[in-house]
């Protein structure tokens, strides 16, 4: 594991690219026992920016599916073993099968350990003790080792051993419960959000105790869970409620819970979403939509004023939204006040902005030469990050032993152990 990380064009797999500027994490070299989005998640993020991951997969057995269950997860399949899902979270990776359970295959972590900065893992919060994941197992053979676990309650209480996924931690977390209209069912987020800010906050954590072990020569365990995420996220409204009892109701049309015009209009051919967050923008709504004498409306004068009597402003406004196109609105806003239009999925992704801010990245694959994932949202230098199609299972296997010091025939006695 020399950490040779490299996407100028030369590096592994024969890619033909453009020469790309150092990254700012080439060097970093992580070990992860990781599957599904938000352990996977938190690694690609470093990957793109040039930590070298070496992602750990169990190795095909006999009645169970081979490796990280994204492989085979959501349809959309890429090959034996592979899918788009897949694709999504592990871009820039290598890929090496390991089952810790076999004879020998302790060993070789510990080797990988030697040379590498970090361990993560997205766990049940009662395997790595068991797996020797933790820091009290590692640190023996790297003192210096950080090992961050990202499971869904944390590795101690009564719900250490307990599964965890994405939508519990919403549901429990009071998220969908504030999540609708006033009068509809709770309803979580469309997407896994809570996995993918566990992730952002496992990545940071990585990186946090890695600049702390580089100073002491000293690493540790760093512990994320879905559960303290997602509370955490509670953010202001956890404060007004902690403080003042004030628990935020939800409000129509998806509306900000103090402040009013902020929220989706209906337009002639669909909604947009204006948000007058400052007074100045508040007035510039009034003044291009046609309504100027609103803003001297003793009812809709200030902040408290407009959130107090909502509901005629909503009347007083809706007729105006609906006479014009989202399109018209957008034009005629944008710049000025706070505005965007409501899309669909498709709409979103073909977004010309969109693709004209290369948000659509290209990962060439075996199995599909025009594959296409979202970009990193990290530009460097002003320009976005390169990436390669994520491993096959265990591609990386026999290279990955190899630079930690293994022969061919310890290789292969590895394999013959169902160990690799």
């Amino acid at each position: 594991m020399s950490g040779s990380d490299d996407r100028s064009g030369e590096g592994r797999e024969g890619l033909n690219r453009p020469r790309q500027p150092r990254l700012p994490l080439t060097g970093l070299r992580i070990i992860s026992f990781e599957q599904f989005g938000a352990g996977p998640f938190a690694t690609m993020n470093l990957a793109d920016l040039g930590a070298e991951v070496v992602k750990v997969e169990q190795p095909a057995t006999e009645g169970e599916l081979p490796g990280d269950i994204a492989r085979h997860t959501g349809g959309h399949a890429l090959g034996e073993n592979d899918s788009q899902y897949f694709q999504t979270f592990n871009r820039n990776k290598r890929s090496l099968t390991l089952d810790l359970r076999k004879p020998g295959a302790r060993d070789a972590l510990h080797r990988l350990v030697r040379e590498a900065d970090a361990v993560l893992n997205n766990l049940r919060g009662d395997l790595p003790a068991k797996l020797g994941l933790d820091y009290a197992a590692l640190g023996q053979v790297k003192p210096g080792i950080v090992c961050v676990h990202l499971s869904g309650y944390g590795r101690t209480g009564p719900r250490a051993a307990w599964p965890a996924y994405d939508y519990l931690a919403q549901a429990e977390a009071g998220f969908c419960a504030m999540t609708g209209e006033p009068d509809a069912l709770p309803a979580r987020a469309g997407l896994s959000l809570v996995d993918f800010l566990s992730g952002l906050t496992a990545a940071t954590a990585l990186l946090a105790g890695v600049m702390g072990a580089r100073a002491s020569g000293r690493g540790c365990d760093m512990d994320v869970s879905l559960y303290d995420v997602a509370m955490q996220n509670l953010t202001y409204v956890a404060t007004w409620y902690l403080n003042d009892g004030t628990v935020v109701p939800r409000r129509p049309r998806g509306g900000h819970p103090s402040v009013v015009p902020c929220e989706m209009f209906p337009t002639v051919d669909g909604h947009v979403f204006v948000m007058c967050i400052k007074p100045g923008f508040w007035r510039s709504f009034c003044q291009i939509a046609g309504v100027p004498d609103l803003v001297a409306d003793p009812r809709f004068k200030g902040f408290d004023d407009r959130l107090a009597n909502r509901e005629d402003l909503m009347r007083a406004l809706d007729p105006v939204m609906r006479a014009r196109s989202s399109a018209q609105w957008v034009e005629a806003l944008a710049g000025k006040v706070p505005v965007a239009p409501v899309l669909s999925l498709a709409e979103a992704l073909d977004n010309p902005y969109f693709r004209a801010q290369g948000g659509v990245l290209d990962l060439p694959h075996p199995a599909r030469d025009n594959l296409k994932v979202v970009a990193s949202a990290i530009r460097l230098d002003g320009q976005r990050l390169p990436g390669r199609a994520a491993p096959a299972h265990g591609a990386d296997s026999a290279a990955v032993l190899a630079e930690a010091g293994y022969t061919e025939s310890e290789i292969a006695q590895l394999r013959a152990l169902g160990a690799v």
